[in-house]
């Protein structure tokens, strides 16, 4: 059996203690071998995708204005959504409603009622008002008669009248100062929505060209767990052998010895390449950062200190370790190829055991080669590769169809505006009168002439403002006609979609999310639709949370309901067939023959092949030092930081540009060389334990050798059972991975929720927000009018050349 084997590696482990020999072979290594953890497995990264859509907007100035607007929605509609009444509305298709539905649905929508009709009051009477107001000045009524009496403080209104009109005309520029920058604001923002269109569709292509390279990577590493069973079978039973007197397997340590001085050579040449482009990396980047707080931004105030100290860090974006001076390997290895090329598994006389072992180890990799064959088919079962390349060409021609748009929007765009500004004009036409009025009347106005002899540029003023009143009333009630409108729409949009939106509170209150929603037998609307299974616990909000946090589509779509691949994994790794090998194998170490001469030679060639004498040291020395000398990731996020504390503007943005390169050249440059480094330093660490290790090892098996030929068998299941536990925790680590992998790292679908938030971008940030500041600043103008008609009709007294007047003293 093959546990006696494992106690024959036990003790012959504690025969290589060359000072207590004795001691050790009455001793219990067993525990020793029983505390020992299970290895970690390393299988690598899963290759991952950028993502190039930041789906952000900041909106600069106006979004002063925009925060304005909300806060005055707020005021008018305080309430939270109304998901109960909306719910039960569209579950009873509006028939059943109640009168007690119909009392809340007004409550909600209180304010904008009251608004509403108080701006259809504006726009019914705001035409009578002027209708009235003209036949009563024709009746020389309502300040229309052409006389003006004395009075003791005339001038004190007079001057009340002006500053009070120009300050209201003040604010009438403001207000359609603010309705024309929210109309320019939605022309500004379309190139950034094609922007975002473009950027998004990029992305999906991303994610579906790299969906299957991740797939077939995290199906490929199974093989990193059979390799390892593999190896620990031969490592447990061929150390034994190699105590043998150089059996089998101490070819299988040249080999690995091979490979290591193998993995140097590669790895070398890997960093030296990476070493090579990363430097230009960074000195590219840091060139464009010095350029950058060169800026004339950096000599202002507070920031030049900033600017200083990010200067003072520049020289930290430098390469630390220099792989160009290391030594190579060349010469070992080419000793060591020599010394293979004598196939140590031939010179040791194999016995009935041997023959044993290695068949089963056969059998054992059979096993493992179907199951890792299981695998394959397993991911190939499903035509995930063409179901994404057709996405793929649905992506472009959707791309095509998008952008063949583009020329209509831009016309539509260009109507929109010309539209806005036709009524910003209104307004800018009264302010215009206003203006003027004022500007003539009081150039005009001479305080030493009576009323019916004011001259002709103080009449000229007062018949503007009269203009500037006819015009209002002419254009007040179209105006408001437009606000009312844009303001039930807009607000309500707001409120009910983009305000949910922004806090992410609407895949709370989603109305599709809602069990049993669309219908009554159906749980949840979307597993419904893609799985045909409405009781999974699957929604939209859910789904959109983890794309959020960039998790996997699997985790996302929680696929393990119907494509459970680790419960897969879990029937196919865990195999109880090896059990049943390791149970057949049967040892007979009583024939056992002595190591010949040839392969005595053998070993001292190994011995000799210079491994010993590599400068491991100076391997390490480098490897130790790190790729870089501040740790990038750190550098970029201080970078940021000390950007947040500069004024908004371009040099802040070209700061924060400055850090995602740092982060880019980080995670493509020096990660892939922080994980060559590593393996160079297991390669080397596993060479120089070599090193050290082989005097020792070869005096060990000559020893051993003389010991074997005594040796008693004794009962070791409990190892054997150990062992292979330890084997099938290496299977236990692979299926843990793929389930890490699978919900985080494969087909991160960012990309889904940056549609969402693109959506809400261009929607709710560039449009809804610009309609709502539309007719904020276009509503303050039509009230605003209301005190300017007012005011011009009194003023327009003070500058006017009256036809009769009162008697004035000298």
């Amino acid at each position: 059996m093959w546990w006696k084997v494992g106690l024959v590696l036990v003790m012959c482990s504690g025969l290589t203690s060359s000072e207590a020999r004795e001691e050790h072979r009455d001793s219990s290594p067993r525990n020793t071998m029983l505390r020992a953890p299970v290895e970690r497995l390393d299988f690598g990264f899963v290759p991952s995708v950028v993502y190039e859509t930041h789906a952000f907007y900041e909106p600069g100035p106006i979004g002063i204005v925009f925060q304005m607007v909300h806060a005055f929605l707020y005021v008018v509609q305080p309430n939270p959504f109304p998901k109960d009444l909306i719910v039960k509305m569209v579950q009873q298709n509006m028939g059943g409603i109640k009168g007690d539905d119909y009392k809340k649905a007004i409550y909600y929508e209180l304010g904008f009622i009251v608004l509403s009709v108080l701006g259809l009051v504006f726009v019914l009477f705001m035409p009578v008002v002027g209708l009235f107001f003209c036949v009563c000045r024709c009746c020389e009524n309502c300040g229309g008669e052409m006389h003006q009496r004395q009075k003791k403080n005339g001038d004190c209104l007079k001057g009340f009248y002006m500053a009070t009109l120009i300050a209201t005309s003040v604010f009438l520029a403001v207000g359609v100062t603010i309705a024309y920058a929210a109309n320019q604001n939605i022309t500004n923002q379309i190139k950034s929505t094609r922007r975002l269109v473009s950027s998004n569709i990029r992305d999906l292509k991303s994610f579906a060209n790299y969906t299957p390279v991740q797939i077939d990577y995290v199906s490929a590493q199974y093989t990193t767990a059979k390799n390892k069973v593999l190896s620990d079978l031969d490592s447990k039973y061929s150390v034994f052998l190699r105590f043998l007197c150089i059996s089998v397997n101490i070819h299988q340590s040249m080999r690995e010895t091979k490979e290591s001085l193998e993995s140097v050579t590669t790895t070398l040449e890997i960093l030296q390449e990476g070493t090579g482009r990363l430097q230009i990396s960074l000195q590219s980047e840091r060139a464009s950062l010095s350029n950058t707080l060169n800026d004339p931004a950096c000599s202002n105030g507070d920031v030049t200190h900033t600017c200083n100290t990010i200067r003072g860090t520049l020289s930290q974006l430098a390469l630390s370790a220099n792989f160009h001076g290391l030594p190579d390997v060349e010469a070992p290895l080419a000793n060591l190829d020599a010394v293979l090329k004598t196939d140590l598994s031939n010179i040791v006389q194999k016995v009935g055991w041997v023959s044993l072992y290695h068949a089963a180890t056969i059998k054992v990799k059979g096993l493992l080669d179907k199951s890792g064959g299981e695998i394959v088919a397993f991911t190939k079962m499903f035509p995930v590769e063409p179901a994404l390349e057709n996405f793929t060409k649905f992506l472009t021609e959707s791309q095509k169809n998008i952008e063949a748009y583009y020329p209509q929007i831009d016309q539509l765009d260009f109507y929109r505006w010309i539209g806005c500004v036709v009524i910003c004009c209104m307004v800018v036409l009264v302010l215009t009168f206003n203006f003027l009025g004022l500007l003539c009347g009081s150039c005009g106005y001479d305080k030493n002439t009576t009323p019916t002899t004011r001259g002709c540029l103080s009449n000229t003023g007062g018949n503007l403002l009269m203009a500037s009143v006819g015009f209002s009333f002419i254009f007040s009630w179209l105006l408001m006609g437009v606000v009312v409108t844009s303001f039930i729409v807009g607000g309500n949009v707001e409120k009910l979609v983009c305000e949910p939106l922004a806090n992410r509170q609407i895949f709370k209150v989603l109305i599709i999310d809602t069990p049993y929603m669309v219908h009554p037998a159906k749980k949840n609307f979307l597993p419904g639709m893609l799985f045909q299974d409405p009781n999974i616990d699957l929604t939209m909000g859910s789904m959109y949370r983890d794309c959020y946090e960039n998790h996997g589509l699997y985790s996302a779509l929680q696929l393990e309901t119907s494509f459970n691949f680790n419960k897969f994994l879990n029937a196919t790794v865990y195999n109880l067939e090896l059990n049943k090998i390791f149970n057949s194998v049967s040892v007979d170490l009583q024939g056992m023959l002595l190591l010949e001469q040839e392969g005595k030679d053998n070993l001292i060639d190994f011995a000799n092949t210079g491994v010993g004498e590599i400068d491991y040291q100076a391997y390490l020395t480098e490897v130790n030092k790190g790729v870089t000398v501040v740790d990038l990731l750190s550098y970029a996020n201080e970078l940021e930081a000390q950007a947040d504390q500069l004024p908004r503007g371009a040099l802040e943005n070209a700061l924060k540009g400055h850090a995602s390169s740092i982060r880019q050249i980080h995670k493509e440059q020096v990660v892939p060389m922080e994980q060559a480094t590593g393996t160079l330093s297991q390669s080397i660490k596993l060479l120089q334990k070599t090193s050290r290790e082989l005097p020792v090892i070869i005096n060990a098996l000559y020893v051993c050798f003389t010991f074997l030929n005594n040796f008693c068998f004794v009962n070791m299941s409990q190892e054997a059972d150990k062992f292979i536990k330890k084997l099938l925790g290496y299977f236990s680590q692979y299926t843990e991975w793929v389930k890490h992998s699978l919900e985080m790292e494969v087909a991160q679908c960012k990309p889904i929720s940056n549609i969402i938030d693109s959506l809400e971008i261009v929607g709710c940030s560039f449009i809804v927000d610009s309609v709502n500041t539309f007719w904020f600043g276009l509503g303050g103008c039509c009230l605003l009018l209301i005190p300017s008609i007012i005011l011009s009709v009194k003023l327009a007294k003070f500058y006017r050349r009256m036809d009769t007047e009162d008697v004035f003293d000298e």
